[in-house]
């Protein structure tokens, strides 16, 4: 099932599946446990985020062509870092570049595969990891890079987690329409250019073996979002570099996902 959340016309907030572009059929139940299509047509407002994090687990330096652009070695354990869960904001929403980000230009964009936790996990095998997964979804893990490398001390948090810098959505698919999470093909493009492009085979560390990872003597809590890493192509590798400004069209596309998509704006 392909999962939606939205506002409706009589400013609700409400779960949906069958999106047209223009209306949903309204889900009824816990979203965590179960939830039934109820056939009622609603009309959507504004697409919301596919869900409210709890946390936002990143995984850097995933997918091995990236790691080689990068000039960096491949991880031997995967790389991990979060973003406030603040940061999260949904398809049709803008990226907003903070003011602080524009002299000199440094947003960049990262396709991702996002993925959901449905229910407490700790210290899961790889074989049964794949069963704590609500669902998957597009993100982008928008970066400012001068922050990222020399304003955090090492650490990259803060110049991942400006707000609007996880956009995700426009849905969330079932593990029973995606039973391989491990072939698909995965692309950003800007302004209709294709930038990235690749398929979730090329990753280091498999979603399983993120989460089985992840969850070793540490409880990861129902609706954690996990990135699990951009393929090659990023703007701040490329001769010259290719950022983020002010009405590009970002899109990231993953097969059996769809498409989510969001403008760039600057910060007022």
């Amino acid at each position: 099932m392909k999962i939606m959340r939205f506002i409706t016309e009589d400013e609700t907030i409400a779960w949906g599946t069958g999106w047209d572009g223009k209306t949903a059929s309204r889900l009824e139940g816990d979203v965590f446990v179960n939830l039934t299509d109820t056939g009622e047509r609603l009309k959507v407002r504004q697409v919301l985020p596919v869900v409210w994090a709890s946390a936002i687990i990143c995984i850097g330096l995933n997918y091995r062509r990236h790691a080689k652009e990068t000039g960096l070695e491949m991880p031997e354990y995967p790389a991990v870092f979060m973003k406030n869960p603040g940061a999260i904001t949904g398809h049709g929403a803008p990226i907003v570049i903070p003011g602080c980000c524009t002299e000199p230009p440094e947003v960049d964009f990262e396709a991702e595969l996002g993925v959901v936790i449905k229910s407490p996990v700790k210290n899961v095998s790889e074989e049964k990891a794949l069963d704590y997964v609500m669902g998957y979804t597009c993100a982008n893990d928008v970066s400012a890079r001068r922050w990222q490398k020399h304003a955090g001390a090492g650490q990259w948090v803060k110049g991942k987690s400006f707000d609007t810098f996880c956009p995700c959505g426009p849905v969330m698919v079932t593990p029973d329409e995606i039973t391989d999470p491990q072939d698909l093909d995965i692309q950003c493009r800007i302004n209709g250019t294709v930038m990235q492009k690749s398929n979730t085979s090329d990753m280091v560390f498999s979603v399983a073996r993120i989460i089985s990872y992840l969850s070793q003597s540490c409880t990861l809590m129902p609706g954690t979002l996990i990135l699990t890493g951009t393929p090659e192509g990023v703007g701040y590798t490329r001769n010259p570099p290719v950022y983020l400004t002010p009405g590009d069209r970002v899109e990231t596309e993953i097969q059996g996902i769809g498409t989510l998509e969001n403008t760039v704006v600057l910060e007022k």
